[in-house]
């Protein structure tokens, strides 16, 4: 598949649905966008949607696929990476399996290692970007919340030590929001027992991509290292 190289690249994971999708849509305005996620017509129908765009479906759950994946892309290059993707769910330690512990640090911590080491490359060529969509989690855990707390965790840790790594050569940008209005906000309310949900009182996915887009659109001498986004009315 042919991408072009006139303009900047960004490759979006989860950017079918939700807060990807939201910083897929104001990324395009002005950037070729790799839209990539796991459901064929969600990512095609994403792709499609946007004036410059090429589709990338991969299951980050599996690790030695994401090589495979990204080679067939034939990159030439890559501005920004855009980590979003993850996975998230409620539950005690006493009943949590290791199942489930493997996979959301697989998805919300391993895939974004490996596909960030696979890209640096480019990244570094371009004098790039790394955005990592953390969470308000990555500061504070609470009642059954260790499983994705410690994900988030693991993530700032990893983009803190990434960015003075790369310092000078890729910026390193970590984004925390609080509760969002999305489909997997939908999901944890219904687990933590709320009979209705109001997603007026949630920060909207577009908040969060204009935030993405300051980062982004910061002079080359200039970087965002952190944000922190919550709703008005979220107590902590």
């Amino acid at each position: 598949m042919s991408i072009p190289t006139d303009k900047p690249t960004a490759l979006v994971t989860g950017a079918s649905r939700g807060i990807g999708r939201a910083i897929a849509e104001d990324l395009g305005r002005d950037h070729h966008i790799i839209v990539a996620g796991t459901s064929p017509e969600r990512v095609e129908a994403a792709a499609q949607s946007l004036p410059s765009a090429t589709p990338l479906v991969v299951d980050l759950r599996d690790i030695p696929a994401i090589p495979a994946a990204l080679e067939q892309l034939q990159l030439q290059r890559l501005d920004v990476l855009v980590h979003n993707a993850g996975v998230a769910w409620l539950r005690p330690v006493a009943d949590a399996q290791p199942n489930e512990w493997q996979e959301m640090f697989t998805v919300n911590l391993f895939a974004v290692a490996e596909l960030t080491r696979l890209t640096l490359p480019l990244l570094r060529e371009a004098r790039g970007q790394v955005i990592a969509v953390n969470s308000g989690s990555g500061y504070v855990s609470r009642i059954n919340s260790a499983m994705y707390s410690g994900t988030k965790f693991a993530l700032r840790a990893f983009t803190d030590a990434l960015r003075e790594e790369e310092r000078g050569q890729v910026r390193v940008t970590s984004i925390h929001p609080g509760r969002v209005d999305t489909d997997m906000q939908v999901q944890l309310q219904q687990q933590m027992g709320a009979e209705t949900y109001d997603g007026s009182v949630y920060v909207s996915p577009e908040s969060i991509a204009r935030t993405v887009r300051l980062a982004v659109d910061m002079d080359p001498a200039s970087t965002v290292e952190e944000l922190s986004i919550r709703p008005v009315a979220q107590k902590r």
